[in-house]
Order: structure tokens, then sequence, then C-alpha cells
């Protein structure tokens, strides 16, 4: 794989399907300082991205962040690293499914109930769930094919309202009051706007499989990470040029502000929302249950999770609880909630990735090659780590507590594992 095509996966892995309900959720809780939020989040994360870019160049293994954090601090944090991974993925799978029954449910009315909704999970679920199970190149093919579905109606968005905009179009006014922002809205703000930036770290687990991987893994990550917040707040600019103050109660408000344009563009954006959502879940489902089959193989959960099928060769133990979880998590909660408690475990992760750079640098760990070496990558690591404790820190008490439960939670089970040194 060279830099072009990685830099193409690590976008695939960040824009997700939730970008098409991102711009209520932002116009609702930021209102308008919705781009300081995603301009704050766009530079906490280039220093993220510094840090990873260096760390990938001096290990450039399969892993990413997983890979890097074991080079830099050992097995134990890089199994809470892998732990923040894999929760990060399953919430984020939740919060996707969740927002592709409320998009579904807008598309057909008749199946906007909760039992219809409960049925459509289940469907949707068991369909991808069984297609995983059967084979990894039927899976790996379907998923390919897909990820074209995903961009075509983002780019079919940004070309027509732009030119409708352009062309005089103007949104609806509302002479309602602002509603004043609080900090509790500020904060889930910026925990939304973190995760529509997250997901570079399940394709650098690739790491060790493209070309020159000290070259291209740290170009491939600063390109990809500086296409996609110009694409962000693109997309928010367009929906708010499109909708005005009504972007904010918008169930599905991408295909709202193209409704607005031409209803039959409307409809074509809800459908490839689903499909894009879809196509989401499907390669959530195809690689996060890896990392849960991996520490089961390892020793470092238990061993059922290591289990592959017989006739399938598949690890489906794994798949099958990942899947089920993701169901339950969609069938109770929200698009907005499960995203923060998914950029919560993420935080984990980004934090340790940086402080595993800094350690990497002090050590001049340099595997497979001579490494990048950024002058201002102490500065960036340190404002990293400080955008990670403070992305936490703005949380509810009750995440918060989840949080640190599940980072205490890992390392003793990790020290009740006990697993064999490598």
């Amino acid at each position: 794989m060279g830099t072009w095509a990685l830099a193409a996966s690590i976008v695939n892995g960040v824009v997700g399907g939730g970008i098409f309900t991102l711009p209520r959720s932002m116009a609702a809780s930021a209102g308008p300082y919705t781009m300081l939020v995603y301009l704050g989040c766009a530079l906490a994360m280039g220093a993220v991205v510094i840090c990873f870019a260096e760390a990938g160049s001096r290990v450039p293994t399969s892993g990413g962040a997983y890979g890097t954090v074991e080079a830099a601090f050992g097995r134990r944090w890089a199994f809470l690293c892998g732990i923040y991974i894999w929760l990060a993925s399953v919430l984020a799978c939740g919060g996707i499914a969740a927002a592709f029954c409320d998009g579904i449910g807008t598309l057909t009315p008749a199946l906007a109930g909760p039992g219809a909704r409960i049925v459509l999970l289940l469907l949707m679920f068991g369909g991808i769930m069984t297609v995983n199970l059967l084979g990894v190149g039927l899976a790996a093919r379907i998923i390919a094919s897909g990820t074209v579905i995903k961009l075509i109606p983002l780019g079919l968005f940004l070309v027509v309202g732009t030119v409708a905009i352009l062309g005089g179009h103007r949104p609806p006014e509302s002479h309602a009051a602002p509603t004043p922002l609080d900090l509790a809205s500020f904060g889930a703000a910026v925990q939304l706007a973190l995760f529509a930036f997250c997901g570079m770290e399940t394709p650098l687990a690739a790491s060790g499989e493209v070309a020159d991987p000290a070259r291209t893994v740290p170009k491939a990550t600063m390109l990809a990470m500086v296409f996609v917040p110009f694409l962000y707040i693109a997309i928010q600019l367009v929906a708010q040029g499109l909708l005005g103050p009504a972007l904010a109660g918008s169930a599905e408000p991408l295909a709202d502000a193209m409704g607005a344009v031409n209803p039959t563009l409307g409809l074509v954006l809800l459908f490839g929302a689903a499909l894009s959502r879809l196509v989401w879940i499907g390669s959530d489902i195809f690689g996060a249950p890896r990392v849960l089959f991996a520490f089961g193989r390892d020793g470092l959960l238990p061993a059922v999770f290591g289990r592959v099928h017989p006739t399938w060769q598949t690890p489906y133990v794994a798949i099958l609880f990942h899947t089920v979880l993701a169901f339950l998590l969609a069938a109770t909660g929200t698009f907005e909630g499960l995203a923060i408690l998914s950029t919560l475990a993420t935080a984990g992760i980004y934090f340790l990735a940086c402080a595993a750079a800094l350690s990497l640098r002090r050590r001049d760990v340099a595997i497979g090659g001579r490494p990048l070496t950024f002058r201002i990558l102490a500065p960036a690591a340190w404002v990293g780590m400080a955008a990670m404790v403070l992305l936490v820190a703005i949380g509810k008490m009750g995440d918060i507590l989840g949080f640190v439960g599940v980072t205490v939670g890992s390392l003793a089970l990790f020290a009740v594992m006990r697993p064999p040194r490598r």
C-alpha cells in the first residue's frame, strides 16, 4: 500500500456515517460558535497527528497506536490502548446504527416506532454479522465497493449546495431568540466535533503492510488529516447556508438541506446516508472484533475470544460478542450520547499515543530506517495530551466515572490474566 492508498484508507476510516448527522448536533450544541469548535478540535488533532506521524515512522509495525504504545511502555499499557480502541469502535458502531434507524424512520415513517426500530436493528446487524462470519473475502469486497457509495452523496451535497447558495438560495428566517450557550452544551459540541475527527487509528493498524512505512505512514496521515477538517467545515457551512436556524432541529440535516433545493435530491441524500452508515457499520464489524480475537489468542482476554470457526475460519465468538453489544447500545442509546462516549475512549488512545511519541523520541527508537523528526514534537505532544485530558474533564460526571472505571478495570484484568512475556 502506497501513500495515496493509505491516505484514502484513513479518510475512509475517519469520514464515517456520523457526518450525515453531525451538522445538526453541532448547530444545536454550539450554535454560532460551531466553526470555532471545529477549528479548535482541528488544532488539537493536528498536534495528535504530528505524534502519530513521528511515532509511526519510528515503529512502522502493524498495530498502529497499539504498536507504538507497546514499543514505548510495554504490554500493560498497550493492552489498555487496545481496550480503548475496541471500546471506541463498539460505541461508535452503536451510535451510527442509532442514526441509521433515525434516517430510515425519516425515509419511511412507518418504521419510526420502537418496535420497528428493534426489528430493523436485528435485520441490519444480523445480515452484516452473517456476512462477516461467512468469510473475510466476501466482507472485504462488499466494504470496498460500498466506500465509493459513501463518498458520492457527500460530493453531491457539496456541489449542489454550493451552487444553490451562490445562485441566491436563502434559508427561511427565524425570529426565535437564540438559545444561550451553556458550558455543558459547549462541552458536548467539542466532544462531538472530535468524534468526527476520530478513526485514523484503525487503518493505521496496517502500518506494517505498507511500502516504505517510515515515510509512507507519516505522509499519508498528514495528507488525510489535513483534508478532513476542510471537508467537515465545508459540509457544515453548506448545511447552515441551506437551512439556517432550522439546521439545529433537523433529523436528517444533509437530506433536509438538499430537499430545500430539490425534494428529489433530498431523497437521494437520505438513501445515500443510509447506505453510508451501513458501509461504516460493516467496516467496523469487519475490523474491530479482531482486537478481541487477538487478545483472546494472546492470553490477554479469556481464550474463548480467540476461537476460530472450523469451517469459515473467522473469529466467530469475537464477532458475535461485538455485534450483540453494538445492537444493545443502538437499541437503548442515541447517536449523540454514544458518540460522546466513543470520543472519551478515543481520548485515552490519543493520550497514550502522544506520550509514546515523546518516549520513543527520548530513547531514539528507530525500527526499519531513519525516522521523521519534528522540531515541534514535544510541544505538540503536550498540547495533544492536555487536549485529551480536557476532553474527558468537560464530560458529564457519569461519563468520566465510566472512563475511569474502564481504565482501572482494564489494568486490573491485565494483572489477573498475567499473559506470558514475549
